[in-house]
């Protein structure tokens, strides 16, 4: 009997791994990154518990796939930018597929019924399954007495005695349990997606305004610096030494860069048209973020190279707020 765990790394997907491995039951475990997620350092909290666990996992990099699903969920976002509901059909469907290629029997996740608003509750697990074609087969342990029984309790593959009924947001059972099976360093017992958080989906939902095509680049971008939006330009100023060599190092070949010169300064990058007012807005910004209190500041600025430069009055507080995005 082998069965196949949607692995996130996080604490509730690694305790139902360990509650099916307890039943005796072959598992493998399948891991989907995405640009937003924020437990474990990308793969790498699901590829420990595999490790730990001593359990094959396979990781899927859903990335560009993913964006098409994010610009139009059918079932809408949460309270910010996250479409949990399409987001677990878009898993739960390629790990239909390959359940199917290795051979397992069932799936089974860490979902706890009630505990995330919008895609765990009853009527949204219903419809993940309808979606999905896996009605009456998927298997959560940690909710399963609480729950309809799915086909594995029905043909005696796992023993629903041992399965729990954890239900709600409070993590107290969780993390009672966790001691109990000696597991440790779990990376965020709550789990963690930057699409829930309101200023990060600000500036995603800016960037599918203003951008049709949009990459996987310009989405992690949106992960870094100060970001602000001047009609068809987006300028991004960098928050210390760390971002400023990724924005220079990620920028496009169409992108104007920016350096104030004589003291620390943000690296500055101009996306769009580069209008008059577009520059002298980035530059401005650039000094504004600069080590320079007050005066005017001396930018300097180009494409492949800093070729160009301009005296620039360092703006209020107020004109640079109006600007950015959060």
């Amino acid at each position: 009997m082998k069965a196949l765990a949607l692995l996130s790394g996080g604490l509730d997907s690694t305790l139902a791994v360990k509650v099916i491995l307890n039943q005796g039951i072959e598992v493998e475990t399948i891991n989907f990154v995405t640009p937003f997620c924020l437990c474990g350092k990308g793969c790498s909290g699901a590829a420990a518990v595999a490790r730990k666990f001593h359990t094959p996992i396979k990781i899927v990099n859903i990335g560009k796939d993913y964006l098409k699903i994010l610009r139009n969920p059918k079932y809408g976002y949460g309270r910010n930018m996250n479409p949990c509901i399409d987001c677990r059909i878009f898993m739960l469907q390629k790990a239909k597929k390959y359940a199917k290629e290795t051979g397992a029997s069932f799936i089974f996740t860490g979902e706890v019924l009630d505990e995330r608003p919008m895609s765990q509750h009853l009527r949204a697990l219903n419809i993940i399954e309808k979606e999905t074609g896996l009605q009456g087969k998927i298997l959560r342990p940690l909710s399963a007495r609480l729950l309809p029984k799915t086909e594995a309790e029905k043909k005696g593959w796992v023993d629903r005695k041992k399965l729990l009924e954890i239900r709600g947001r409070s993590r107290k059972k969780q993390i009672a349990l966790a001691k109990e099976f000696a597991i440790k360093d779990y990376p965020c017992p709550a789990g963690g997606c930057l699409l829930t958080y309101k200023e990060y989906a600000n500036k995603l939902r800016d960037l599918f305004e203003h951008k049709k095509r949009v990459s996987l680049k310009d989405v992690q971008l949106l992960r870094i610096g100060r970001h602000f939006r001047l009609e068809k330009n987006k300028i991004i100023v960098g928050r210390n030494e760390k971002e400023n060599k990724v924005l220079a190092s990620q920028r496009n070949v169409s992108d104007y860069c920016f350096e104030a010169q004589g003291f620390g300064s943000p690296i500055t990058l101009l996306q769009g048209p580069t209008t008059k007012k577009a520059i002298e807005t980035a530059a401005s910004l650039t000094a504004y973020y600069s080590d320079q209190e007050t005066g005017e500041v001396l930018v300097k600025f180009g494409k492949e190279n800093l070729c160009k430069s301009m005296m620039v009055a360092i703006p209020g507080k107020t004109e640079v707020d109006e600007l950015r995005i959060r």
